[in-house]
Protein backbone atom coordinates (compact mmCIF):
# COMPACT_ATOMS: atom_id res chain seq x y z
CA UNK A 1 0.00 0.00 0.00
CA UNK A 2 2.77 2.67 0.95
CA UNK A 3 4.50 1.78 -1.86
CA UNK A 4 1.77 2.30 -4.92
CA UNK A 5 1.38 5.55 -2.43
CA UNK A 6 5.02 6.66 -3.68
CA UNK A 7 4.70 5.54 -6.84
CA UNK A 8 0.99 7.87 -7.24
CA UNK A 9 2.60 11.06 -5.99
CA UNK A 10 4.86 12.91 -7.86
CA UNK A 11 6.45 14.97 -4.66
CA UNK A 12 6.43 11.55 -2.94
CA UNK A 13 8.66 9.89 -5.82
CA UNK A 14 11.15 12.88 -6.28
CA UNK A 15 11.77 13.10 -2.17
CA UNK A 16 12.60 8.86 -2.08
CA UNK A 17 14.07 8.65 -6.04
CA UNK A 18 17.88 8.80 -5.11
CA UNK A 19 17.41 5.92 -2.49
CA UNK A 20 15.85 3.83 -4.64
CA UNK A 21 18.61 1.58 -5.30
CA UNK A 22 16.27 -1.49 -6.09
CA UNK A 23 14.32 0.12 -8.49
CA UNK A 24 10.81 -0.44 -6.61
CA UNK A 25 9.50 2.51 -8.01
CA UNK A 26 9.29 1.74 -11.25
CA UNK A 27 8.38 -1.75 -10.23
CA UNK A 28 4.94 -3.34 -11.17
CA UNK A 29 2.05 -2.06 -8.98
CA UNK A 30 0.91 -4.63 -6.11
CA UNK A 31 -2.55 -2.89 -5.76
CA UNK A 32 -5.02 -0.95 -7.66
CA UNK A 33 -3.54 2.95 -7.59
CA UNK A 34 -6.54 4.05 -8.33
CA UNK A 35 -8.66 2.64 -5.85
CA UNK A 36 -5.96 4.08 -3.03
CA UNK A 37 -6.42 7.65 -5.21
CA UNK A 38 -9.87 7.33 -3.97
CA UNK A 39 -9.54 6.48 -0.69
CA UNK A 40 -9.20 10.28 1.62
CA UNK A 41 -7.01 10.20 4.32
CA UNK A 42 -8.75 8.46 7.15
CA UNK A 43 -9.49 5.42 4.89
CA UNK A 44 -6.03 5.37 3.47
CA UNK A 45 -4.68 5.15 6.99
CA UNK A 46 -7.46 3.07 8.00
CA UNK A 47 -5.98 0.43 5.79
CA UNK A 48 -1.99 1.11 6.09
CA UNK A 49 -3.05 0.32 10.01
CA UNK A 50 -4.89 -2.83 9.03
CA UNK A 51 -1.92 -3.91 7.33
CA UNK A 52 1.24 -3.24 10.12
CA UNK A 53 0.66 -6.20 11.85
CA UNK A 54 2.04 -4.00 15.16
CA UNK A 55 -0.71 -5.89 17.33
CA UNK A 56 0.23 -9.51 16.71
CA UNK A 57 4.03 -7.85 17.38
CA UNK A 58 3.16 -6.80 21.02
CA UNK A 59 0.76 -10.09 21.66
CA UNK A 60 2.38 -12.81 22.59
CA UNK A 61 1.48 -16.34 21.09
CA UNK A 62 2.93 -19.71 22.34
CA UNK A 63 4.41 -18.23 25.36
CA UNK A 64 4.86 -19.48 28.30
CA UNK A 65 4.13 -17.46 31.64
CA UNK A 66 7.27 -16.82 33.82
CA UNK A 67 5.58 -19.25 36.20
CA UNK A 68 4.75 -21.96 34.24
CA UNK A 69 8.65 -21.54 32.93
CA UNK A 70 9.18 -22.07 36.69
CA UNK A 71 6.97 -25.91 37.07
CA UNK A 72 8.11 -26.89 34.05
CA UNK A 73 12.09 -26.40 35.36
CA UNK A 74 10.59 -28.10 38.33
CA UNK A 75 9.45 -31.45 36.84
CA UNK A 76 12.45 -31.07 34.74
CA UNK A 77 14.89 -31.39 37.78
CA UNK A 78 13.58 -34.31 38.92
CA UNK A 79 15.85 -37.05 38.87
CA UNK A 80 15.58 -41.09 39.11
CA UNK A 81 15.36 -42.04 42.62
CA UNK A 82 17.91 -44.88 43.27
CA UNK A 83 16.35 -45.61 46.48
CA UNK A 84 12.73 -45.45 45.28
CA UNK A 85 12.44 -49.18 46.35
CA UNK A 86 12.33 -48.65 50.08
CA UNK A 87 9.63 -45.38 49.37
CA UNK A 88 7.79 -47.61 47.28
CA UNK A 89 5.40 -49.77 49.76
CA UNK A 90 4.73 -46.22 51.84
CA UNK A 91 3.27 -44.78 48.52
CA UNK A 92 1.28 -47.75 47.69
CA UNK A 93 0.06 -48.20 51.05
CA UNK A 94 -1.06 -44.29 50.98
CA UNK A 95 -2.72 -44.48 47.58
CA UNK A 96 -4.51 -47.33 48.75
CA UNK A 97 -5.48 -45.75 51.90
CA UNK A 98 -6.71 -42.46 50.05
CA UNK A 99 -8.84 -44.89 47.99
CA UNK A 100 -10.30 -46.83 51.22
CA UNK A 101 -11.38 -43.79 52.75
CA UNK A 102 -8.85 -43.75 55.72
CA UNK A 103 -6.94 -41.11 53.90
CA UNK A 104 -8.76 -38.31 52.53
CA UNK A 105 -7.17 -34.76 50.77
CA UNK A 106 -7.48 -30.97 51.29
CA UNK A 107 -6.81 -28.26 49.74
CA UNK A 108 -3.57 -26.80 50.55
CA UNK A 109 -4.12 -23.54 52.44
CA UNK A 110 -2.53 -19.81 52.32
CA UNK A 111 0.30 -19.83 55.63
CA UNK A 112 -0.01 -23.98 55.93
CA UNK A 113 3.57 -25.59 56.75
CA UNK A 114 5.56 -28.35 55.47
CA UNK A 115 6.83 -31.25 57.19
CA UNK A 116 9.08 -34.36 56.89
CA UNK A 117 6.75 -37.22 57.16
CA UNK A 118 3.81 -35.08 55.13
CA UNK A 119 2.55 -36.61 52.14
CA UNK A 120 0.65 -34.05 48.97
CA UNK A 121 -0.35 -34.53 45.71
CA UNK A 122 1.25 -31.87 43.14
CA UNK A 123 1.82 -32.11 39.40
CA UNK A 124 -0.71 -35.16 39.33
CA UNK A 125 1.90 -37.23 41.10
CA UNK A 126 1.89 -38.15 44.97
CA UNK A 127 4.83 -36.63 46.63
CA UNK A 128 6.72 -37.68 50.47
CA UNK A 129 8.72 -34.94 51.91
CA UNK A 130 11.22 -37.89 53.14
CA UNK A 131 14.13 -35.00 54.46
CA UNK A 132 14.89 -31.63 55.12
CA UNK A 133 17.95 -29.86 55.46
CA UNK A 134 19.50 -27.17 57.77
CA UNK A 135 16.84 -23.85 57.71
CA UNK A 136 18.51 -20.50 56.18
CA UNK A 137 16.97 -17.12 55.14
CA UNK A 138 15.34 -16.79 51.98
CA UNK A 139 15.81 -13.50 49.99
CA UNK A 140 12.06 -12.66 51.61
CA UNK A 141 13.19 -12.75 54.77
CA UNK A 142 11.44 -16.34 55.64
CA UNK A 143 12.61 -19.35 57.27
CA UNK A 144 13.63 -21.73 54.15
CA UNK A 145 15.24 -25.02 54.03
CA UNK A 146 16.29 -27.71 51.09
CA UNK A 147 13.67 -30.81 50.93
CA UNK A 148 14.28 -34.10 49.82
CA UNK A 149 10.96 -35.14 47.93
CA UNK A 150 9.96 -38.56 46.87
CA UNK A 151 7.56 -38.83 43.93
CA UNK A 152 5.09 -41.39 43.07
CA UNK A 153 6.96 -42.39 39.70
CA UNK A 154 10.09 -43.26 41.13
CA UNK A 155 11.63 -39.79 40.80
CA UNK A 156 12.98 -37.16 43.53
CA UNK A 157 13.74 -33.49 43.64
CA UNK A 158 15.44 -31.48 45.80
CA UNK A 159 13.79 -28.31 45.78
CA UNK A 160 13.45 -25.64 48.73
CA UNK A 161 10.48 -25.87 51.08
CA UNK A 162 9.05 -22.25 50.03
CA UNK A 163 9.16 -23.24 46.70
CA UNK A 164 7.07 -26.30 47.16
CA UNK A 165 4.58 -24.18 48.99
CA UNK A 166 4.12 -21.79 46.30
CA UNK A 167 3.68 -24.88 43.85
CA UNK A 168 0.82 -26.11 46.19
CA UNK A 169 -0.93 -22.96 46.74
CA UNK A 170 -1.68 -21.49 42.98
CA UNK A 171 -1.86 -25.07 41.64
CA UNK A 172 -5.53 -25.73 41.99
CA UNK A 173 -5.12 -29.25 41.82
CA UNK A 174 -2.63 -29.62 44.53
CA UNK A 175 -3.78 -31.30 47.83
CA UNK A 176 -2.50 -32.20 51.10
CA UNK A 177 -2.95 -35.84 52.09
CA UNK A 178 -4.17 -36.09 55.78
CA UNK A 179 -3.08 -38.43 57.67
CA UNK A 180 -5.34 -41.40 58.80
CA UNK A 181 -8.48 -40.51 60.46
CA UNK A 182 -8.58 -43.74 62.62
CA UNK A 183 -6.22 -46.43 63.49
CA UNK A 184 -3.06 -46.18 66.26
CA UNK A 185 -0.63 -43.72 66.66
CA UNK A 186 2.14 -45.95 65.42
CA UNK A 187 2.78 -47.33 61.65
CA UNK A 188 0.49 -50.83 61.54
CA UNK A 189 3.05 -53.64 62.48
CA UNK A 190 2.55 -57.16 62.75
CA UNK A 191 0.60 -59.12 66.00
CA UNK A 192 3.93 -60.53 67.91
CA UNK A 193 5.93 -57.04 66.59
CA UNK A 194 7.34 -55.07 69.26
CA UNK A 195 5.94 -51.53 68.57
CA UNK A 196 9.49 -49.87 69.82
CA UNK A 197 13.12 -50.94 68.83
CA UNK A 198 15.97 -50.34 69.62
CA UNK A 199 17.87 -50.86 66.57
CA UNK A 200 17.25 -49.27 63.18
CA UNK A 201 16.20 -51.55 60.80
CA UNK A 202 17.19 -50.95 57.51
CA UNK A 203 13.48 -50.61 55.67
CA UNK A 204 12.91 -47.91 58.18
CA UNK A 205 11.45 -44.21 57.19
CA UNK A 206 12.47 -41.77 59.55
CA UNK A 207 9.91 -39.48 60.68
CA UNK A 208 11.18 -37.08 63.15
CA UNK A 209 13.74 -36.71 66.28
CA UNK A 210 12.84 -36.82 70.17
CA UNK A 211 15.05 -34.63 71.71
CA UNK A 212 15.65 -34.08 75.47
CA UNK A 213 17.31 -30.50 76.98
CA UNK A 214 18.69 -29.17 79.98
CA UNK A 215 18.51 -25.47 80.28
CA UNK A 216 21.44 -23.57 80.93
CA UNK A 217 19.69 -20.34 82.33
CA UNK A 218 20.85 -18.75 85.77
CA UNK A 219 17.48 -18.61 86.84
CA UNK A 220 17.88 -19.42 90.76
CA UNK A 221 15.03 -22.15 90.68
CA UNK A 222 16.00 -23.42 87.14
CA UNK A 223 20.30 -23.35 88.61
CA UNK A 224 19.08 -25.28 91.96
CA UNK A 225 16.90 -28.23 90.09
CA UNK A 226 18.88 -27.89 86.69
CA UNK A 227 19.05 -31.70 86.92
CA UNK A 228 15.36 -32.25 87.12
CA UNK A 229 14.53 -29.49 84.60
CA UNK A 230 14.32 -30.93 80.99
CA UNK A 231 12.53 -29.98 78.03
CA UNK A 232 11.15 -32.50 75.91
CA UNK A 233 9.88 -32.23 72.22
CA UNK A 234 9.76 -33.84 68.48
CA UNK A 235 11.43 -31.96 65.64
CA UNK A 236 10.79 -32.92 62.25
CA UNK A 237 13.88 -31.10 61.06
CA UNK A 238 17.89 -31.14 62.82
CA UNK A 239 17.72 -30.86 66.66
CA UNK A 240 21.13 -28.30 66.31
CA UNK A 241 18.83 -26.45 64.12
CA UNK A 242 16.00 -25.85 66.37
CA UNK A 243 17.84 -24.86 69.36
CA UNK A 244 20.40 -22.64 67.79
CA UNK A 245 18.58 -19.41 68.24
CA UNK A 246 17.63 -20.81 72.19
CA UNK A 247 19.23 -17.76 74.35
CA UNK A 248 16.78 -15.09 72.45
CA UNK A 249 13.78 -17.53 72.89
CA UNK A 250 11.46 -17.47 75.55
CA UNK A 251 10.63 -21.35 74.77
CA UNK A 252 13.82 -22.08 75.79
CA UNK A 253 13.80 -20.05 79.06
CA UNK A 254 15.97 -16.83 76.95
CA UNK A 255 18.87 -18.95 77.59
CA UNK A 256 21.74 -21.70 76.26
CA UNK A 257 20.35 -25.56 76.29
CA UNK A 258 22.24 -29.06 76.77
CA UNK A 259 21.30 -31.83 74.56
CA UNK A 260 21.44 -34.70 77.23
CA UNK A 261 19.33 -37.20 74.74
CA UNK A 262 17.65 -37.65 71.15
CA UNK A 263 16.04 -40.50 69.82
CA UNK A 264 14.89 -41.47 66.04
CA UNK A 265 11.57 -41.37 65.29
CA UNK A 266 9.79 -44.33 62.37
CA UNK A 267 6.94 -44.69 61.45
CA UNK A 268 5.48 -42.90 63.93
CA UNK A 269 3.02 -39.68 63.83
CA UNK A 270 5.18 -37.06 65.57
CA UNK A 271 2.68 -34.29 66.29
CA UNK A 272 0.75 -36.70 67.75
CA UNK A 273 3.15 -38.14 69.93
CA UNK A 274 4.32 -34.71 70.76
CA UNK A 275 0.63 -34.26 72.36
CA UNK A 276 0.99 -37.04 74.21
CA UNK A 277 3.81 -36.19 75.33
CA UNK A 278 2.46 -32.68 76.88
CA UNK A 279 -0.49 -35.40 78.30
CA UNK A 280 1.78 -37.19 79.70
CA UNK A 281 3.93 -34.04 81.77
CA UNK A 282 1.21 -31.85 82.21
CA UNK A 283 1.29 -32.70 86.29
CA UNK A 284 4.86 -32.05 86.63
CA UNK A 285 4.58 -28.68 84.57
CA UNK A 286 6.86 -25.97 85.26
CA UNK A 287 5.73 -22.65 85.77
CA UNK A 288 7.62 -19.55 86.44
CA UNK A 289 7.96 -15.70 85.55
CA UNK A 290 11.85 -14.58 83.73
CA UNK A 291 13.29 -11.44 82.79
CA UNK A 292 14.65 -10.47 79.16
CA UNK A 293 17.07 -8.76 78.18
CA UNK A 294 15.33 -5.66 78.26
CA UNK A 295 13.62 -6.18 82.18
CA UNK A 296 10.39 -6.95 80.50
CA UNK A 297 9.00 -10.12 83.25
CA UNK A 298 7.27 -12.94 80.84
CA UNK A 299 5.15 -15.74 82.73
CA UNK A 300 6.62 -18.65 80.99
CA UNK A 301 4.36 -22.16 81.74
CA UNK A 302 5.06 -24.88 79.23
CA UNK A 303 4.14 -28.79 79.32
CA UNK A 304 7.42 -28.97 77.39
CA UNK A 305 9.77 -27.82 80.26
CA UNK A 306 8.99 -29.96 83.60
CA UNK A 307 10.14 -31.75 86.45
CA UNK A 308 11.95 -35.18 85.31
CA UNK A 309 14.40 -37.51 86.37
Amino acid sequence: MRIDRIRSLEECRFLVESLDYQGLLDGDSISDVDVTEAMDDDALLTELSGISGASELTELKHVRSSVEKRVAEEVANREKCADFATFQPLVEKVESELKSGLRTTRRFGKNATIEVGQWFIVDGQTAYVAEEGEEFDSPQGKKDARLRVIFSNGTKSNRQRLSLVRALYKDEASRRITEPDAGPLFAEQEPNESRFSETWEEDDIESGTIYVLRSQSEHPFVAEHRELIHKIGVTGGKVEARIANAAHDATYLLANVEVVATYKLAGINRRKLEVLFHRIFAPAQLELTIQDRFGTRLSHASGSWCHCM
